[in-house]
């Protein structure tokens, strides 16, 4: 039997002041059309954790890189993927733990609620990928990755 075809999403932001609140409201309505549509459950903390994502990504990107940005939305098996294009090409690096650091924990914050993360260069510009978990009880981890 053929694996379902994943269902996917793909949003195109222009990289003004809004697109930060656009992306967010994206995301949501994708998960929720996920849910009515294809009765995919969807728990509320991953809309929450999604919405998270969404934000810390698309205001990484708005702020290193002005211009468009692109956010894919894909749901496969359990999971919901983000991905986001912007064009510059510096990938991001998270940075050491240092609670006395005001702000740029964005990337941390990102990397500790997901379940995946990658980080690659294209032919112009990166793409972040980040997997969250789509059920209510991921496991013994918050971010729905296994326990070791």
């Amino acid at each position: 039997m053929p694996e379902a075809a994943p269902i996917q999403d793909t949003v195109a932001l222009d990289g003004d002041g809004s697109c930060i609140a656009q992306a967010r409201h994206s995301a949501i309505d994708f998960l929720t059309r996920v849910q009515v549509e294809h009765g995919v459950p969807v728990s509320a903390r991953a809309m929450e954790l999604t919405q998270l994502v969404v934000s810390e990504l698309v205001t990484n990107a708005r702020k290193y890189a002005p211009g468009p940005v692109l956010m894919e939305l894909r749901v496969t098996g359990a999971m919901v993927e983000v991905a986001v294009w912007d064009s510059d090409p510096v990938l991001p690096v998270a940075r050491a733990a240092d609670p006395g650091r005001v702000g740029q924990h964005g990337l941390e914050i990102v990397m500790a609620v997901a379940h995946g993360f990658e980080a690659r260069r294209e032919p112009v510009g990166k793409r972040i990928t980040v997997r969250i978990a789509l059920p209510d009880d991921p496991g013994p981890d918050v971010a729905g990755r296994p326990a070791p």
